[in-house]
């Protein structure tokens, strides 16, 4: 016999979500139990907890596959409309813009690992390619960072010609190049290093110094530099 249908507000108190942060604070919460307050509310049939399981059943119970679903895809959970899935999306999105540096310009990057700490937050969700630049000046000093380009799931187009016009407006001395793999496979592919090569090139004619490209896959990178193919 299937257990019958319990409305959260009838649950008790100190397993309610929201009682349960003002008792015993936002961490004793389960990854559930904090999408549940995001949801805010249940339906007919399910709880706001039953939702919120749904939704993490949807990314393999996996905070991090949670955060590459977007909001069509949040919406295959019945229950979860567009309302919920742009909430549910919208604090994701806070979650990845805590983790980028509080003074985002003029950061000085001074190894592979500090170019990686701004990038992974920008890249590491995304379910499609994109193409980056960060564009440096003669002190490794972060001016700005620019997409140049998002592509498919499987590749992206990044144009030299835009990515030195752009270098040359904000008067940048030294770049740093990165893309996704969402394949997860974080080795770079022959067209990646024909384009690493033609790009360095082209930037050495104008004074412009190829630093790095780098290649972020999950929560991981790989660095053109570190590995000497630059």
């Amino acid at each position: 016999m299937d257990k019958p249908y319990l409305s959260i507000k009838n649950w008790a108190e100190d397993d309610r979500p929201r009682e349960k942060v003002l008792h015993k604070g936002i961490a004793s919460l389960s990854d559930a139990e904090l999408l549940a307050i995001l949801i805010s509310s249940g339906t007919k049939e399910r709880s706001a907890i039953d939702l919120a399981k749904d939704v993490l059943a949807l990314a393999h119970n996996s905070l991090h596959e949670l955060g590459r679903l977007n909001i069509t895809e949040l919406q295959q959970t019945k229950g979860i409309g567009e309302a919920r899935a742009i909430t549910i999306a919208a604090a994701l999105e806070l979650g990845r813009r805590r983790q980028q540096p509080d003074d985002f310009q003029r950061l000085k990057i001074s190894s592979s690992k500090d170019a990686a700490d701004i990038i992974l937050p920008l890249l590491r969700d995304l379910n499609h390619e994109v193409f980056l630049v960060l564009y440096l000046n003669q002190s490794a000093k972060l001016i700005k960072h620019e997409i140049i380009s998002s592509g498919g799931m499987t590749a992206t187009v990044a144009d030299v010609r835009l990515i030195l016009k752009s270098a040359l407006l904000f008067q940048a001395n030294q770049i740093i190049v990165a893309h996704n793999h969402p394949s997860g496979n974080l080795q770079p592919s022959s067209t990646d290093k024909d384009l690493t090569r033609k790009l360095k090139d082209a930037a050495a004619l104008m004074d412009i110094k190829l630093l790095d490209h780098i290649i972020i896959a999950g929560n991981n990178y790989f660095s053109f530099g570190d590995d000497g193919l630059l």
